[in-house]
This record gives structure tokens, C-alpha cells and sequence, in this order.
């Protein structure tokens, strides 16, 4: 709200700062004023902070501080870590949040290098800085932008090495970390990954061909890069290199599916991931042939994780459906756009048919709850708001019908 923080010297309003801010550290990238025209320097800074904290995580940012004055990191905290990082075990939990730390600054500073040149001859020596801006923000999987105008990466569709390097940096940071170490440790031998890691890349695989197919033959014809990006970017950065409402209605129902899923557990992307996805397609399958456990990659998945799935999945698409109702109810516009900016919130996008700026206290207000609701997690928000259940009893089952 400093008058430091904005082009014009003046308070921002509360409203704005606060919208502004829940976006930036909820790695969305919804706005209520134009980023790139309407903060100062200052300003831009303290929204590329809040992404770095918000795409690395509370958790890891502190055992970072840990790691800087030499803290000792106890077991509680290691738990903690364990669960931010969606790690299967509490051993090497310290040496992998550094390999995280380690990697993050080295990708953001790669993808600074690789924006640079083109940033600086258009922007001049300022051009450095919306390098280093946009490498975070991509990477974070965040979408804000500096171009002003609301007009995103617009400029550069044509541009193979920006939009080539943005779809990267998003691709790497909606991965998750505990893919990255399988990489690292592994290599090609695909065997030898987590299973999780094999859902992931899996689901990432098929969610980028399937998708760039359609817009390929549908709403881009014969734009692969433009096609390509409008599958990476959903999922969920927020980046755009067209006008969103050049979309048929098909192809807006892609984008809000991809902009749902999301990225990995664990990752800088957010949606509901695609392990719950996976996971949800694996009990389908598992239920079509009868089969008592529900398998993927020749392992058995626990009914804990089955429980959290269909539970996540169900919190998403209440809220989505209900956030959108109230959206279109309180500011009087078509459900479709309603639930376009309600999916992009929830998923922390940042995508918008270019409705954000316009709507009123209600609707932003929404807003700023399903991105915090989005970012932190419907579980870890359930868990730490509802009270333990500590009974070991078992009730007496009986048989009900399911469809």
C-alpha cells in the first residue's frame, strides 16, 4: 500500500494491494491493476519476492534461512518438510530441500540468460530486470508479466526463443521436486523412479499432446507454437500470447480443464494435480475389471491416498462451480466467463477473459479465497481448521447402491 510501491506515488488501496499480494504469493497471477504501468520498481520487487516464497513454499524458504545461519533443523521440522515437499521419507529431507534451493536459483538464472537478449534489445538495459522478473515468474509457474497493458506475452507469439523458453521454465517448475531428484538420480532408467514420479511425467506427457492436438487443428490451425503454448500455460502459469477470447467454447472448456489439473505435488504449479487425476483413472479402471486393489505401474495404491483423491477432486469442483455462481450473480456476467476466472483463481492461473479489473468487492473477494484456498491446499486447510476424530471403533457397514 506505500505510495513507494506504485508508478504514481500513491496509496494503493487495500483492496488492491491485498488482491495483489494473495495473487503474487499464491503463484496465480490474477490482477486488479496493470503490473507492468502501474507498481514502481519497488513494487515489482516485493510481488517477485512473494512468487519466489509462494513457488518455492513457506517450508522451503525457512529451511533456507536454516541453512544460511547454520539452525539446527529439528525432526518436527523435517516433518513439516516431508509433507511440503510431498517426500515419501523424512531421511535425506534436509539434503533434498538444498538440491531444491540449488536448482531453482540455477533454472531462474538459465532462463534469465536465455530472455535477456531479447528483452534488452527492446527494452534496453531494463530489459535485464523484465529478464530476471519473467524467469521467476514462469518458472513459479505465476503469469505476472511487465508489458502493460494486460497484454501479456501478445507481442512475442511469433518470438520461438521467449515463448520456447517461458513453456520450459513452466514445464520444469510444474514437475515437482521429487521428479526433478528422480531425474538427477536416475537418469533414464525409468524403472527405477518413484511411482509417483512415473504418474507425473505420465500425465504431463499426455496432458501436452492431447491438448496441443486439439488447439492445433481447432482454434490455432496450423500454429504449433502457439498451440503448444496454449497447452503449456494453463497448468498453471497464466502466461497468454493470444486474445483469450478469440476461443471457441470448446476450447475454453479445455483451458479451464487444464487450468483445474494443474501441475505435480510438491511443484511451484497448482490445480488439483495430476497424481489425483491419475490416481482417480486408476480406481475407474480398477472398478471397470473388478480388481481388488487399485494398481498403476504395477503398485497398489492405499485407500488413503484413494480417499484424498476423490475428496480433493470433489472440494475443486464445488468450489469452482460455486465461485463462478457467485461471480456471475454478484457482477452480472455470463456463467462462461464467471467460471473461467473462478477455475484460473483455484488452479492459481492467472488466465482472464479480461474480467478481473472490473469486478466489484464481492467477486474479488471470492477471488482472493479460492486462490489462497487454491495454494495452500483443501486438505491442509480442512486439517488444520477441523477437529481430530482420535475413535479406533468400527461402525456396523451396510450395502448401499452407487450410480
Amino acid at each position: 500500500m506505500l505510495p513507494i510501491s506504485s508508478q504514481e506515488r500513491v496509496v494503493t488501496p487495500f483492496l488492491d494491494a491485498l488482491f495483489t499480494a494473495t495473487s503474487a504469493v499464491c503463484v496465480t497471477g490474477l490482477v486488479v491493476v496493470d503490473t507492468g504501468t502501474y507498481w514502481s520498481i519497488f513494487g515489482q520487487l516485493i510481488i517477485i519476492l512473494l512468487i519466489q516464497i509462494g513457488g518455492l513454499g513457506v517450508v522451503t524458504v525457512g529451511v533456507f534461512f536454516a541453512l544460511v545461519s547454520k539452525k539446527r533443523i529439528t525432526l518436527f521440522a523435517r516433518g513439516t518438510m516431508q509433507d511440503a515437499l510431498a517426500a515419501q521419507k523424512v531421511g535425506g529431507i534436509v539434503r533434498l530441500a538444498r538440491f531444491i534451493l540449488t536448482a531453482t536459483f540455477i533454472i531462474e538464472l538459465i532462463g534469465m540468460v536465455l530472455l535477456m537478449p531479447v528483452f534488452v534489445k527492446d527494452y534496453g538495459l531494463k530489459g535485464a530486470f523484465m529478464a530476471f522478473f519473467h524467469s521467476i515468474s514462469a518458472f513459479c509457474n505465476a503469469g505476472f508479466d511487465l508489458f502493460g497493458g494486460y497484454g501479456s506475452l501478445i507481442s512475442y507469439q511469433d518470438n520461438p526463443l521467449v515463448l520456447g523458453t517461458i513453456m520450459l521454465l513452466i514445464i520444469v517448475g510444474g514437475l515437482g521436486f521429487i521428479t526433478w531428484h528422480d531425474i538427477k538420480t536416475h537418469g533414464l532408467r525409468l524403472r527405477h523412479y518413484r511411482v509417483q514420479s512415473k504418474m507425473i511425467l505420465t500425465a504431463t506427457a499426455f496432458l501436452l499432446v492431447i491438448p496441443t492436438a486439439y488447439f492445433y487443428a481447432y482454434d490455432l490451425p496450423g500454429n504449433f507454437l502457439g498451440s503448444l503454448f496454449m497447452t503449456v500455460t494453463p497448468r498453471t502459469a497464466g502466461f497468454s500470447a493470444m486474445d483469450l477470447s478469440l476461443l471457441s467454447e470448446a476450447g475454453l472448456f479445455v483451458t479451464m480443464a487444464l487450468m483445474l489439473i494443474g501441475g505435480a505435488p510438491g511443484s511451484t504449479a497448482g490445480g488439483m494435480k495430476t497424481t489425483t487425476i491419475v490416481t482417480l483413472f486408476g480406481n475407474a479402471h480398477s472398478t471397470f475389471f473388478r480388481k481388488i486393489q487399485v494398481q498403476i505401474f504395477g503398485r497398489a495404491i492405499d485407500d488413503v491416498a484413494l480417499q484424498q483423491a476423490a475428496t480433493i477432486f470433489l472440494l475443486y469442483i464445488v468450489l469452482f462451480f460455486t465461485g463462478g455462481l457467485i461471480i456471475s450473480i454478484s457482477d452480472q456476467l455470463p456463467m462462461s466467463t464467471s467460471l473461467f476466472e473462478s477455475a484460473s483463481a483455484i488452479g492459481t492461473v492467472g488466465l482472464s477473459l479480461g474480467a478481473t479489473p472490473s469486478l466489484g468487492l464481492v467477486s474479488r473477494l471470492v477471488l482472493i479465497g479460492l486462490m489462497y484456498f487454491g495454494r495452500v491446499g483443501p486438505l491442509t486447510l480442512i486439517y488444520a481448521t477441523l477437529p481430530h476424530s482420535n475413535a479406533k471403533g468400527r461402525v456396523p457397514e451396510e450395502k448401499i447402491t452407487i450410480g
